[in-house]
């Protein structure tokens, strides 16, 4: 066993400190540097032998340990400029006999990434365990986090890496997918795990509110505006949501005026409430979810080019159920103990006969459909197990493969169906779609066509 007492007082600090922080530094009372890690000598290129004894001033541009020396009081978590970056850093006085005898200086993250990065870790961590308090995340508007994306297979665990690195930052997010698939739990994971998560969450469904009240509900009006407007006037949806985000579900279904006044928002920055005669300053993250294939729609003329490529800064697909069955028999008995725990009725499982039906069916209302399919079998069965009995009509009705199918017609399914989920993955990308499978782009046109596998473009996107 080492003997500390042989080492040098660098060697212990070594060994105590570049293993904890980015980087720290120590300097007496006179500000001079007294210990430098190799880490943070690195971080700003320099030797430590030519530091140290150096005014710290010297070596750290926009330091303030020569002043925390002087005052004698803590400064944690302060942001500092420091090689063309933001870093996060603590600054600690050292006192002994109630006197200032120098100060310890430490990064505690290399950059603001790294912040959101450990702060995004920490809130997904928080809701998992169910740590934030409900009445706040009702009054934020935030029912959901990432833990309510349920699954394991490939398509939703790099899903949700996504989800967590495109919600540390502040950029346009459109989500897309199948009516269904669970669009509206990633727009709230997304502001959730942000930092904006302290601030409203408002969705505004774009296809629920009438056209002609629109404008209105989203960017309020002043008093007097119309006849019948409300005194003092109405603060919109944008308005309320100020500091926080926005979240356009079906925004494939915006009237083409307000696709105008939206652009204006994401690309000013403000807003003008019906009947104002200046415009107001907003702060707002914009996410925005459509099933609709927004690329014809441009083409068409019912889409603003503009304000596609404005709110596609970022795109996050949702998979449809039919392409991730790996994941049925944990979203079943995820919404089985959902249901149960919510009616207080003793039903444990599904019968093997019902999980196979269940796996086999092709789900065009997706997780939507398969949680009411489970919430109706819970309260229809009779027993502790759901059956057949227990199933609506249009389920008992599909026929489950018989398990005497042949080698080569395994085979051929299986096969159809890894093409097909490929082809949605990659947009209908062919050549990736073939490099992914490992096998030629002649083999693969040769394969489409013989699973006559035809893939609307309404599908794809």
């Amino acid at each position: 066993m080492m003997n500390t007492g042989q080492l040098s007082n660098n060697k212990l600090l070594d060994m105590v400190f570049e293993s904890t922080y980015y980087g720290i530094v120590i300097v007496d009372s006179h500000a001079k540097i007294q210990y430098i890690s190799n880490k943070y000598c690195e971080f700003l290129n320099v030797e430590r032998s030519t530091v140290i004894g150096e005014h710290v001033t010297n070596i750290i541009e926009n330091t303030r340990l020569h002043l925390v020396v002087q005052i004698g009081k803590s400064e944690i978590a302060d942001i500092h400029f420091l090689r063309g970056d933001f870093v996060i850093a603590n600054r600690i006085p050292i006192i002994e006999n109630k006197e200032i005898i120098g100060a310890i200086g430490t990064i505690m993250f290399r950059d603001l990434d790294d912040w959101n990065k450990m702060n995004s870790h920490i809130k997904e961590i928080l809701t998992k365990h169910n740590f934030h308090k409900n009445e706040r995340d009702v009054t934020n508007g935030v029912k959901y986090s990432l833990h309510n994306l349920i699954g394991n297979s490939q398509e939703i665990q790099q899903l949700k890496e996504r989800v967590k690195r495109v919600a540390r930052g502040d950029i346009s997010v459109l989500i897309r997918g199948e009516s269904g698939t669970g669009k509206e739990i990633i727009a709230h994971s997304i502001h959730q795990l942000s930092g904006r998560s302290d601030k409203p969450l408002v969705k505004i469904n774009c296809t629920s509110i009438p056209e002609h009240l629109l404008e209105s509900e989203l960017f309020g009006y002043e008093e007097g505006a119309f006849t019948g407007a409300n005194k003092g006037g109405k603060i919109g949806k944008f308005q309320f949501a100020d500091g926080g985000t926005v979240f356009l579900d079906e925004i494939g279904d915006m009237p083409q005026q307000m696709q105008v006044k939206l652009l204006r928002v994401l690309q000013e920055k403000e807003f003008e409430p019906v009947g104002s005669l200046y415009p107001k300053k907003l702060n707002v993250r914009v996410i925005a979810a459509t099933n609709r294939p927004l690329e014809k729609l441009v083409e068409e003329k019912l889409f603003r080019e503009d304000l596609f490529y404005r709110i596609n800064a970022v795109q996050l697909f949702v998979p449809p159920l039919r392409d991730r069955i790996e994941d049925i028999p944990l979203l079943v008995d995820y919404f089985l103990n959902k249901v149960t725990s919510r009616i207080g009725k003793r039903v444990t499982s599904v019968h093997p006969e019902v999980l196979s039906l269940i796996e086999q069916y092709n789900w065009p209302g997706n997780i939507r459909e398969l949680e009411n399919v489970i919430d109706a079998g819970v309260h229809l069965s009779n027993d502790e197990v759901i059956g057949k009995d227990a199933l609506p009509d249009y389920l008992k009705g599909h026929k489950v493969k018989m398990k005497e199918e042949s080698l080569k017609d395994i085979v051929e399914e299986t096969e159809k169906k890894a093409i097909e989920k490929a082809l949605r993955r990659f947009k209908f990308d062919k050549k990736r779609v073939a490099e992914t499978l490992g096998i030629g782009n002649s083999t693969l046109y040769d394969k489409i066509k013989k699973y006559r596998i035809y893939i609307l473009i309404s599908e794809l996107v």
